[in-house]
C-alpha cells in the first residue's frame, strides 16, 4: 500500500483529525518563506526585522518591510492545498487547522475553524489602547497611527521574542490533546511551541503524518511520511478518501 493509500485510511479512520501548517503551503501561493531564499528584504534578514527591538528602534523601516509583504498576501491566491483542507473540514473530517502562518489564505480558501498562532498580517494594532482593525491594503501612511490616542500602530503578528496570546496557545494545545491523527504540512518542526503539538499527538497514541519537500524535525515521529509539494500531495489524498467514500470528487 502506497503512503497516499495509507494516509487516507488513518485520516478516514480518525475520530478527531486536526492538521498544522507551515509557510511551505503558503509558499506555493507564492509568499515567501522566511528562511527560504526569498527569506530576505534589502539587505536585511527577516527575523532582524520582525522583533520588537526593530521596531522600537525604527518603526518606518519595519512598516515598509511589512507594507511589502501585506501586498504580497493580497495578490496572492489559495492554492490546492489550502482546498483540499477546507473540503475536510466542510465534509466533517478535519475539526481543527493550526496554522504558523499570518496570512489569510486557509479563511480564504473556505476553512472555518482555524488557529492562527503566530497572528495576522491582515491585522493592525496600537500597543497603547489596543484598538485594532483589519487592513484591505498596505498602510498609506508609513508607520500608520492610531485613530484613537495617535499612537504608531504595528502588525497584528506574534514577533521573534514574544509570546503567543494565552487564549491561543491553550486552545491549539487543546485541540493536539484530543487529536488522534494529525496532518504535518509545509512546517519545519523547529519553532516553538508549534513543533511540540504533533509530539503532543503522538504522545497520547495518535498517528503523526506528514508531507514536506523534505525531512524536517518532525520526520523521526512521523508514521507516515510524503515527499511532496503540499498542493500535489493534499488533492491526492482527497481524491482516495472520497473514492473509499463513495463521493464525487470536486
Amino acid at each position: 500500500m502506497n503512503s497516499i493509500k495509507k494516509a487516507s485510511n488513518s485520516i478516514i479512520n480518525s475520530k478527531y483529525l486536526i492538521a498544522l501548517t507551515g509557510a511551505g503551503v503558503s509558499s506555493e501561493s507564492g509568499i515567501p518563506t522566511f528562511r527560504g531564499k526569498n527569506g530576505l528584504w534589502k539587505q536585511y534578514k527577516a527575523d532582524e526585522l520582525a522583533t520588537p527591538e526593530a521596531f522600537k528602534k525604527n518603526p518606518k523601516l519595519v512598516w515598509q518591510w511589512y507594507s511589502w509583504r501585506i501586498s504580497i498576501v493580497l495578490s496572492a491566491k489559495p492554492n490546492p492545498a489550502h482546498y483540499s483542507l477546507a473540503y475536510l473540514e466542510k465534509i466533517g473530517i478535519l475539526k481543527a487547522l493550526i496554522t504558523q502562518n499570518v496570512d489569510d489564505l486557509h479563511e480564504r480558501a473556505g476553512s472555518k475553524n482555524v488557529i492562527k498562532l503566530h497572528g495576522d498580517i491582515l491585522t493592525v494594532k496600537c500597543p497603547s489602547c489596543g484598538y485594532e482593525h483589519r487592513i484591505w491594503k498596505p498602510p498609506q501612511i508609513i508607520p500608520p497611527k492610531c485613530p484613537r490616542c495617535r499612537s504608531i500602530m504595528r502588525p497584528g503578528v506574534v514577533w521573534f521574542g514574544e509570546r503567543i496570546p494565552p487564549d491561543i496557545i491553550d486552545k491549539a494545545l487543546s485541540e493536539a490533546e484530543k487529536a488522534d491523527v494529525i496532518l504535518v504540512i509545509g512546517t519545519s518542526g523547529v519553532v516553538m511551541p508549534a513543533g511540540a503539538i504533533p509530539e503532543i499527538v503522538k504522545r497520547n497514541g495518535g498517528k503523526v503524518i506528514e508531507i514536506n519537500i523534505e525531512r524536517t524535525a518532525i520526520s523521526p515521529i512521523a508514521d507516515i511520511f510524503i515527499k511532496g509539494k503540499a498542493g500535489e500531495v493534499l488533492p491526492k489524498i482527497v481524491e482516495e478518501i472520497n473514492r473509499k467514500r463513495g463521493l464525487r470528487n470536486v
